[in-house]
Parts: C-alpha cells; sequence; structure tokens
C-alpha cells in the first residue's frame, strides 16, 4: 500500500464508494484519520521551513491570498499553522478525506466509539 498520505486518502475514498458496511467504513476511517494527520504534518512541516524565509509582511500576505489573514493578536507560529492548515485544506487529499468521512457517516461510521450503536 502506497505510504503517500495524498494517494493513500484517494485511494481509501475510492474504496469507500463501494462499501456499505460499517465496519469496513469504520476501518478505512480510522486508517484515513491516521494519514490525514500525517498529511496535516507533512504540510505544516514543509510551510513552516518556507515561512521561516519571509517576513512578517510577506507571510501576512501569503495568509491572506491562501484565504486565512493574520488576525490581530496571533502570533507567527500561529499564522503559519493557519496557512498550513488553509493549504491543507484546498489539497486533493483533505478533499478525499472529506469523502471518506462523508460516505462513512452515510452507514453510521465514526471515530469515537460513544457515537457508535
Amino acid at each position: 500500500m502506497d505510504t503517500n498520505p495524498t494517494a493513500l486518502l484517494l485511494d481509501l475514498a475510492s474504496r469507500a464508494q463501494a462499501l456499505s458496511d460499517r465496519e469496513a467504513l469504520q476501518d478505512l476511517l480510522a486508517m484515513g484519520h491516521r494519514t490525514w494527520c500525517e498529511g496535516v504534518a507533512d504540510v505544516r512541516s514543509s510551510v513552516s521551513r518556507s515561512a521561516s524565509e519571509l517576513s512578517d509582511q510577506e507571510l501576512a500576505e501569503r495568509c491572506a491570498v491562501a484565504g486565512m489573514p493574520w488576525e490581530m493578536g496571533m502570533t507567527r507560529g500561529e499564522a503559519v499553522s493557519a496557512l498550513a492548515f488553509a493549504t491543507w485544506e484546498a489539497a486533493p487529499a483533505a478533499m478525499a478525506y472529506t469523502e471518506l468521512e462523508e460516505r462513512a457517516a452515510l452507514f453510521g461510521a465514526c471515530l469515537l466509539p460513544e457515537e457508535l450503536r
């Protein structure tokens, strides 16, 4: 199985479309969540590296372009995190995870055990 978060999440979302079994979807969702977290971490690291070379003004501009403005009171680290999350949410991998979540929810699968019936 592929270890690239994007490829894996796209694969999981595709596989989920053919399933209606709650337990199977639960397994895919759990794997997808772990992969989603890895993807976020990868993007956070990448954005952090590139932001380290930017001035505050340049970072603020990049945040604004991403639709995540550097708001008053935010630290530079918070702005970098917000930019990373906005970058991730616009990525195909994050969109695939959302599809996986939605498919799983149709059949009662979720990440929180107390929500299982």
